[in-house]
């Protein structure tokens, strides 16, 4: 059951991913592309996220554990610290310059454009070189997270 019910989450996910136009690199860098032709439509979809969020966390929170796990797994650390604000970096200036960030690069993997099948390929590449290449990467424990 647990797998259907994330299957369902991910193709809705992707649906409104393509119906938003995340999906489309040219609409998320019109979108930001203050200085020139604008395209401010994105911000319904933010603003529908936001919304849908806030309401979900509510409904959530309310429980003491997920329909499909003993407990909830939350990260536990709150510092900023330099990986931090390099991933952020990277990850802005990737979507900028792109048009594509890794929700809507793996969702446009269905269209087989080029852009999106190379924009996965280097993400995995970059995950992959990360992992090996980092020193000192806090512990699941620490991050609240499940363990590998």
């Amino acid at each position: 059951m647990r797998v259907i019910f994330a299957l369902l989450a991910g193709v809705l996910m992707g649906l409104g991913l393509a119906v938003s136009g995340m999906m489309n690199p040219a609409k998320v860098l019109g979108f930001l592309d203050l200085a020139g032709a604008w395209d401010p439509t994105l911000l319904l979809v933010m603003g529908g996220a936001l919304a849908t969020t806030w309401i979900g966390y509510r409904l959530t929170f309310r429980r003491t554990a997920p329909l499909f796990a003993a407990q909830f797994s939350l990260p536990t650390r709150q510092d900023i610290d330099a990986p931090l604000i390099v991933g952020a970096a990277l990850f802005g200036a990737g979507w900028g310059l792109v048009g594509l960030c890794p929700g809507p690069a793996i969702a446009a993997l269905t269209s087989l454009r080029t852009e999106a099948l190379v924009f996965v390929a280097a993400m995995a590449i970059g995950m992959v070189l990360t992992k090996h290449i980092v020193q000192g990467r806090p512990s699941p424990k620490d991050t609240g997270l499940p363990a590998e």
